[in-house]
């Protein structure tokens, strides 16, 4: 096969913030594949306004979803990325160097909360693996995707940041934990997983002790007390609706 960097991206109704994905994407890539699942706003407009190849596919899950994209591609070598992720320029120039000698490889993201980037907490640098050869690897997981055989460990670790633009507002995070609590305990609970008491009460007062003060994310001011409330309410989510899912199949 012919050699180069195809682009793969899902979407769904990602209109508002994809032009800049896109663009950043183009200094990179030898092609870019969109596959949107029924998008209803102009996503599949602005994918193709930037050379991108737009494919439509019902949404089948996440780690499916990508799959699908990564066999639709001209070439093996892929870098996978969200609507929401913009390339920084260093980024960008580690990335045309990966190409000469090509090998997986990750790189640090960095989250944009409601206009501040927030450097702690856990969720700062981020490590995510995203360059890989379709023919080696390929998504596994419900929510939360990873590559299957591939590590942080065994990779490259690029220079540069991917900037992720995920949250405008704290009622879309609030509605994201929704989302993706829902999600997860689903899988919890397809996996036999319980969810005693203690740990419904006693996980998220962990989960914020040690995501604002163990990783400092009091350092990120607001927006860091902000963060780390909604994550542990998340996980005290995640463990209510397992604990309801346990108690109806009863």
């Amino acid at each position: 096969m012919t050699e180069g960097l195809s682009v793969v991206i899902i979407t769904f109704n990602e209109g508002h913030h994809i032009a800049q994905c896109l663009k950043a994407a183009q200094a990179v890539s030898d092609e870019i594949v969109v596959i949107d699942s029924g998008s209803t706003d102009n996503t599949v407009e602005v994918c193709k306004a930037y050379g991108a190849r737009v494919i439509t596919n019902p949404w089948c899950g996440y780690s499916e979803q990508k799959n699908f994209g990564n066999a639709q591609t001209s070439f093996d070598w892929i870098l996978s990325l969200d609507a929401d992720e913009v390339l920084n320029d260093a980024l960008i120039q580690s990335i045309l160097k990966w190409k000469k000698h090509p090998q997986a490889a990750s790189f640090k993201r960095m989250t944009n909360y409601c206009g501040t980037f927030i450097k702690h907490g856990g969720w700062y640098p981020d490590v995510k693996v995203r360059l890989f050869n379709k023919r080696e690897t390929n998504w596994e997981g419900t929510i939360h995707e990873v590559l299957r055989g591939l590590s942080k460990e065994n990779t490259l670790l690029l220079e540069g940041d991917c900037l992720h633009y995920s949250y405008y507002s704290v009622d879309q995070h609030y509605a994201q934990a929704e989302k993706f609590t829902s999600i997860q305990a689903e899988d919890l609970f397809q996996h036999g997983k319980k969810s005693p008491w203690f740990k419904r009460v006693f996980s998220p007062i962990s989960k914020f002790i040690v995501d604002y003060f163990f990783r400092l994310g009091f350092l990120d001011g607001k927006a860091g007390f902000t963060v780390a409330r909604i994550s542990a309410y998340a996980t005290f989510l995640k463990y209510k609706k397992l604990h309801e899912h346990i108690r109806l199949s009863k």
